[in-house]
């Protein structure tokens, strides 16, 4: 089944889908280990690990399409990405949502922020005008039809928090885009789980719900019963990896050598102390003894250093 389709049957079931966000492959491989049945592309991620800058705007389409052709085919699951504002108008827009669904994504999600855009939970964001938003929805949804009917198409509105918004601009704008196309809206930046409410209650379409930054951290048990179809936090994944990557580095400049023993030693009941074996190195060694002659692999291995499958 193709991954559109299986995103498509997913959020036909009616029950909440939980979909952390990954920034690279190595992310999307972990959270897949994980066991979620879905997950997301962070643009922040990607603005911060690409280019190691804040989420204002400055990634490609180039860039953006490439991250997440990565993560796509890194997993089994469905991933839906970050499309931004469509990089330009609703021309760009049509060729942006060619790029993806060649990418092999299974949805995105396009946001009515002026462009350079920024991350929906900092101060400083502008809408473009409702015609010209659902006019991007409609551009996306024209090359859908014509590509893959299937591809998931997310309205993200940033009017909660945008420059003369608010919730009824939030509501306005939700069914403007579910009008224009849109199979899900994704209404960022809520402040409060009375907004999300209302969000459930008047948009027609399912809603995602963003758990990060200003929006509250609800519990999942309470997404569930309010109706929220997916619930997505975007930040985890490379928060996660920066600390890591930050305390490593302080107790590696401070310890040396005996940082790194005391490192291993503490991976020795960690589920990636054999990181070659999750990375897939036994399976390459499996379709080498499948497709190369057999003495010769059989020779490399028994002669050289290092690793063993």
């Amino acid at each position: 089944m193709k991954k559109t389709t299986r995103l498509k049957k997913l959020l036909a079931e009616k029950r909440l889908l939980v979909a952390p966000a990954a920034y690279d492959a190595l992310s999307a491989r972990i959270i897949e280990q994980a066991g979620f049945e879905l997950m997301a592309v962070t643009g922040y991620g990607l603005s911060a690990s690409l280019l190691g800058r804040p989420d204002v705007g400055l990634t490609t389409m180039t860039e953006v399409v490439t991250a997440s052709r990565n993560i796509a085919a890194a997993v089994e699951v469905p991933v839906f990405a970050d499309a931004d504002t469509g990089y330009g108008n609703a021309i760009n827009v049509m060729r942006a949502i060619e790029e993806f669904i060649r990418a092999g994504v299974a949805g995105v999600h396009l946001e009515d922020q002026v462009s350079p855009k920024r991350c929906g939970h900092v101060a400083g964001k502008q809408l473009i005008s409702i015609e010209e938003a659902a006019g991007k929805i409609r551009a996306a949804a024209k090359v859908r039809k014509e590509l893959d009917p299937d591809f998931v198409l997310i309205a993200r509105t940033d009017a909660r928090g945008a420059l003369g918004g608010g919730m009824d601009e939030v509501i306005r704008r939700g069914r403007a885009y579910v009008e224009a196309g849109a199979d899900v809206v994704f209404p960022d930046g809520l402040t409060a789980v009375e907004e999300l409410e209302r969000c459930v209650r008047e948009v027609p379409a399912p809603i995602l719900y963003n758990m990060v930054g200003v929006s509250p951290l609800l519990p999942l048990e309470e997404l569930e019963a309010l109706g929220v179809a997916v619930v997505e936090h975007a930040g985890g994944a490379f928060l996660a990896a920066a600390r890591a990557m930050l305390d490593f580095m302080h107790g590696f400049k401070a310890g040396g050598t005996q940082f790194l023993v005391e490192f291993g030693q503490g991976l020795a009941q960690h589920p990636m102390r054999n990181f070659h074996r999750f990375i897939g190195f036994d399976r390459i060694r499996q379709l080498e003894e499948e497709y190369l002659p057999s003495e010769e692999v059989q020779r490399k291995y028994a002669e050289t250093v290092g690793y063993q499958p």
